[in-house]
């Protein structure tokens, strides 16, 4: 090869790396981050009883409204939702990004309040609610949206004289999360479900009679490359990242869904937005 050739080869393959980086940037920013992954589990268990054998539970998560996320695509997201047919809704925190900015109005409340879902709808905090003085204007917004607040609490989901225990803790991060408090009273025989903002609480949560937890945060990484993986996660979001993860005294298993929005930057790469619908099944 002469240098004329090789000149023009290397400014070529330049010129295509840059192309190929400005249209990953592109995708990662303006693309992937609109995308939805809807990520179907079912859960099987002799402890599921007939009643609830095909019901549906829909966790949506971190949706941080205000960074990059508008209340026009939480909109969509609501009727993608109420599609779904959900018999419960759950969400796991991180409401908005920061509270102490977002530009509060009664749209937000009315989008909350036209998700559907017969036997309620619950949430837990994250640490993006509790920052930024955001404790008791989210707890007020989502109490009028007609979502009920597990906060070191749990509620009894009945259906046809039968019983699960849906239960929820405080942010690991920035609240005063206390499991015994939240189980106090619950029925061990029944089907547990935990709501957790902070995956890494799972460790915790694998010595109490939890049969599944269901947590967020992480956003999977947000940034992911193939042979990689994730570059950063936060804080209780380090063991574990995503997707679903079985501990060894086989009762519980942990989910973490990927989230909706995003923070600190707005870029999704190879890790889409995603909500989990969770359908009970009896063995």
């Amino acid at each position: 090869m002469n240098r004329r050739s090789f000149l023009k080869k290397t400014i070529g393959s330049f010129l295509a790396l840059i192309g190929l980086s400005g249209g990953t940037y592109y995708y990662a920013r303006e693309i992937e981050p609109g995308l939805l992954d809807i990520n179907r589990n079912n859960i099987i268990s002799d402890k599921i009883s007939p009643a609830f054998n095909n019901f549906k539970i829909v966790q949506f998560s971190d949706t941080h409204i205000g960074f990059h996320y508008t209340l026009e695509q939480f909109n969509k997201l609501v009727t993608q939702i109420n599609a779904l047919n959900p018999d419960l809704i759950v969400f796991t925190g991180d409401l908005v990004d920061k509270p102490h900015n977002y530009h509060w109005s009664n749209n937000l409340t009315i989008a909350l309040r036209k998700l559907e879902a017969p036997h309620g709808k619950y949430w837990i905090y994250g640490n993006h609610d509790h920052g930024g003085y955001g404790t008791e204007i989210i707890q007020d917004v989502m109490e009028a949206a007609d979502f009920k607040l597990l906060k070191n609490s749990h509620s009894i989901i009945d259906k046809d004289n039968e019983q699960i225990v849906l239960a929820g803790i405080d942010d690991v991060m920035l609240g005063q999360p206390d499991l015994n408090t939240a189980l106090h009273l619950a029925d061990q025989d029944l089907f547990t479900i935990l709501l957790a903002h902070e995956p890494d609480f799972a460790d915790t949560a694998a010595n109490f009679p939890i049969d599944i937890q269901l947590s967020g945060h992480s956003h999977g990484g947000q940034v992911r490359f193939p042979l990689i993986g994730h570059l950063y996660t936060p804080a209780y979001a380090e063991k574990y990242v995503e997707g679903k993860y079985t501990f060894s005294n086989q009762r519980l298993s942990l989910y973490v869904n990927r989230g909706i929005g995003t923070t600190r930057l707005p870029y999704r790469f190879l890790c889409k937005p995603e909500i989990h619908v969770f359908t009970l099944k009896r063995t």
